[in-house]
C-alpha cells in the first residue's frame, strides 16, 4: 500500500513541477515578447551641424528590426524656438534598411556632410558603404525655411 502511495505522490509532484515548468515559460516568453515588441529601435547620432544659430541638421543611424546588419540613416531639421530645437522635417537618406549598421556606425561612417548658413541651405551626404566599397555617390538636398528637398 506504500508503494501505490508513493508512486501517486510523486506523479503528483511531477505534474506539478510540469505545470510550474509550463507556466514560467508562459510568463518568461510573454516578457520577452513584449519587451521585444515595444523596444525601440537602436539608434546612433552620426553627424550634426547647426546652421547659422537657427537651424540644426543631424544624420541619425537606425537599426532594422527585421535585419541585425541592416540600418536606414535619417536626415532631420530642427529649428531653434523658444530656447528649444524644434524638428521641422525629416528625410530618409536612401532606401529604408539599405545601409549596413556596422560602417555606419563606426569610425569614418561619414565621407561627406557639408551645409552652408544661407537661405536655401545646400546639403551634402556621402556616407560609408564598406570598408571594401568605399563612400556612397553624394545625396544632394536644400534646407528651406525648415524643410527639406531634393537638390
Amino acid at each position: 500500500m506504500n508503494l501505490a502511495r508513493n508512486r501517486t505522490d510523486n506523479r503528483t509532484r511531477l505534474g506539478v513541477a510540469a505545470g510550474l515548468v509550463a507556466l514560467s515559460a508562459t510568463v518568461l516568453g510573454a516578457a520577452g515578447a513584449s519587451a521585444a515588441g515595444s523596444a525601440p529601435p537602436q539608434s546612433r547620432q552620426i553627424a550634426s551641424s547647426v546652421l547659422g544659430g537657427d537651424y540644426k541638421v543631424t544624420l541619425t543611424a537606425l537599426r532594422s528590426a527585421e535585419d541585425e546588419y541592416a540600418a536606414s540613416v535619417r536626415l532631420q531639421v530642427y529649428k531653434q524656438a523658444g530656447g528649444a530645437w524644434k524638428e521641422t522635417d525629416r528625410v530618409t537618406v536612401g532606401d529604408v534598411d539599405g545601409w549596413f549598421w556596422y560602417p555606419l556606425t563606426g569610425s569614418g561612417a561619414v565621407c561627406a556632410f557639408s551645409t552652408a548658413s544661407t537661405e536655401p541651405a545646400p546639403l551634402t551626404v556621402s556616407l560609408l558603404l564598406t570598408p571594401s566599397l568605399g563612400c556612397s555617390d553624394p545625396a544632394h538636398y536644400l534646407v528651406e525655411e525648415g524643410r527639406v528637398f531634393a537638390g
